[in-house]
């Protein structure tokens, strides 16, 4: 069972830590999509954070994960993360993410094993995520502003689901994001390609090409009382 958030204060900041997690946020609800498949496959870029999170939570589960990324001369840390956890890794030459979510597609259907949305972008997810978000916020007299950042945009929408505040602000982080993405959320785009790491690190462990890029936007930007929610280290 995933633990409720922990939440410390942090340079005048209420910083969600599921960096605490082995996997992140994404843990809180990866163990739900993953339970009752034998095997689970995930289409991941090479440096994306939810391979870890499904590589834990299949082995706790006993459940044969199996993630597809790009092939490089060296695996990316995180790719090597999930290796040790216990995923099979297959690595796709010429991966750019399309190859490798056609070819991740194409053995779930030789294999009939389960292939797992991008991002995991589910019901399950919004609904884990909302849950998560009411357990921050009991801890907090109030909360005037929501910080995170947005690949998919599903932690954007979750946090909606489950927090009152007066503005929500969401730091883009790869894809173009719309309003679709982010609800009421602010949007900010970060330079930097999703790839490359953040110049301007939070004092606290922070996925280093993502999460960690908001840190700056948040200390530029916030006012109020204001909760930064950290996906993972």
């Amino acid at each position: 069972m995933i633990q409720p958030p922990v939440v410390e204060k942090i340079e005048g900041i209420h910083v969600v830590r599921d960096d605490f997690i082995k996997g992140g946020t994404k843990r809180s609800f990866a163990d739900q999509l993953i339970l009752g498949n034998t095997e689970v496959v995930y289409a991941s870029p090479a440096y994306g954070g939810a391979q870890i999170a499904i590589a834990h939570a299949a082995a706790e589960l006993g459940v044969q994960a199996t993630i597809f990324c790009a092939k490089r001369k060296k695996p990316h840390s995180r790719t090597l993360e999930a290796y040790k956890a216990g995923a099979r890794i297959v690595q796709v030459p010429h991966g750019y993410l399309s190859n490798v979510k056609a070819k991740a597609l194409a053995y779930c259907e030789k294999t009939g094993a389960t292939l797992l949305p991008f991002g995991l972008e589910t019901s399950t997810a919004f609904s884990a995520i909302a849950q998560r978000a009411k357990q921050a916020q009991e801890q907090i007299d109030r909360i005037d502003q929501v910080w995170c950042v947005g690949g998919s945009g599903v932690l954007c929408r979750g946090l909606q689901r489950g927090i009152k505040a007066s503005s929500f602000h969401v730091v883009q982080i790869g894809r173009e994001l719309k309003s679709s993405d982010v609800g009421r959320a602010k949007i900010y785009v970060h330079p930097l390609d999703f790839s490359e790491n953040a110049k301007v690190n939070p004092p606290f462990p922070s996925c280093s090409n993502y999460d960690a890029k908001a840190w700056e936007y948040v200390k530029k930007y916030s006012s109020g009382t204001v909760l930064f929610w950290n996906v993972m280290a």
